[in-house]
């Protein structure tokens, strides 16, 4: 599973709908980086990174149209705005 798995547009398109989509969503996002833009085991397209240095997500992204569709953190990832 790696970046190799799409084309640099998909990777560009993914990178920014997960970045915009953790900016609009969380609390305290200070840094994004971005690991992996990768298909997952069941065939979807999946985005891998990191928030603040420290925290991990992956979320799962629609091929259609880059909106989210799950994601996954860790403990102590900053809170959603209500």
């Amino acid at each position: 599973m790696s970046s190799d798995d799409y084309d640099k547009e998909t990777i560009e398109k993914a990178e920014i709908a997960a970045e915009s989509y953790l900016k609009e969503k969380y609390t305290d996002i200070e840094t994004i980086e971005i690991e992996d833009v990768y298909q997952g085991e069941m065939g979807g397209l999946r985005v891998k990174g990191t928030v603040n240095k420290k925290h991990e997500f992956v979320m799962g992204v629609n091929e259609s149209d880059f909106t989210i569709g799950s994601i996954g953190t860790e403990e102590g990832f900053p809170e959603r705005k209500k």
